[in-house]
């Protein structure tokens, strides 16, 4: 892998897989890795039905690059908005495309990288894995949306002790909370994630958008309001084509 080249990309069997390439600073996050993950994201997603993130020599991404924190608080406040602006963005569009994210994540997983890890649709991590919001243990405040993902995600207590008290958990105890789909022996990670992403590619591109989409906004409304909107997309879902071929399919396998 070239360490000139922040993030790579590569498509193979319907996946699209992208690796945060900075292994000399363990996949710190600089402004150019940030554009790169955005322009990646948005790049593979027409062309593939599932898209996989991880990062290269072992780790997931620790975060943000000190040095470059250092060269921009330096140059003002416009600078340093450029870089949380460009990872903001790229965690955006992991909500965005119509394809699921799936983040594979072992070795660190801090900060920032914590932060990537809870804007994907599907983490799977190694047990031994270690993350963390360890912004306080420099005197630091989330920059990337960990401050209000991660109460969505494990409610308010859990999320302001973890991310105040800067603790770290491991992948198994990331599973324990809900953070992660699966927890594995590292040495079976790769396996598994070769299996969790060809199964994802299998399925109908446009029900897993809608699918996706219908998860997504619905957290944000009132039950209610979500279920209604559930049921105006089953309706307009099952009156395309996509849905009657899957209904012919399974009608056909019920006369055989």
């Amino acid at each position: 892998m070239s360490a000139e080249q922040p993030v790579l990309t590569q498509v193979a069997d319907g996946v699209g897989r992208i690796v945060l390439n900075r292994p000399q600073a363990m996949n710190a996050i600089t402004v150019p890795l940030a554009e790169g993950l955005a322009t990646a994201l948005a790049t593979l997603a027409p062309r593939v039905s599932v898209i996989e993130i991880r990062g290269a020599g072992g780790n997931f991404c620790v975060g943000g690059d000190f040095k470059e924190l250092e060269a921009l608080r330096a140059q003002g406040p416009e600078a340093m908005t450029e870089l949380f602006t460009s990872f903001g963005r790229a965690c955006a569009l992991v909500a965005e495309v119509d394809v699921p994210v799936v983040v594979v994540v072992e070795g660190y997983a801090m900060a920032g990288g914590f932060e990537l890890m809870q804007a994907a649709d599907i983490a799977l991590v190694a047990e031994d894995a270690k993350l963390a919001d360890n912004h306080a243990n420099f005197g630091q405040v989330p920059g990337g949306g960990g401050s209000q993902r991660l109460p969505r995600l494990v409610g308010r207590q859990r999320a302001t002790a973890h991310i105040l008290l800067g603790e770290r958990i491991s992948g198994t105890e990331a599973a324990a909370w809900g953070l992660a789909y699966r927890a594995v022996p590292r040495t079976q990670l790769d396996a598994a994630a070769a299996e969790l992403t060809a199964r994802l590619a299998g399925k109908t591109r446009e029900a897993q958008a809608r699918t996706k989409r219908l998860i997504r906004d619905g957290l944000e409304l009132p039950l209610a309001e979500g279920v209604a909107l559930e049921r105006r997309v089953v309706v307009e879902h099952l009156t395309g084509e996509a849905a009657g071929a899957g209904i012919a399919s399974f009608t056909a396998r019920g006369r055989s």
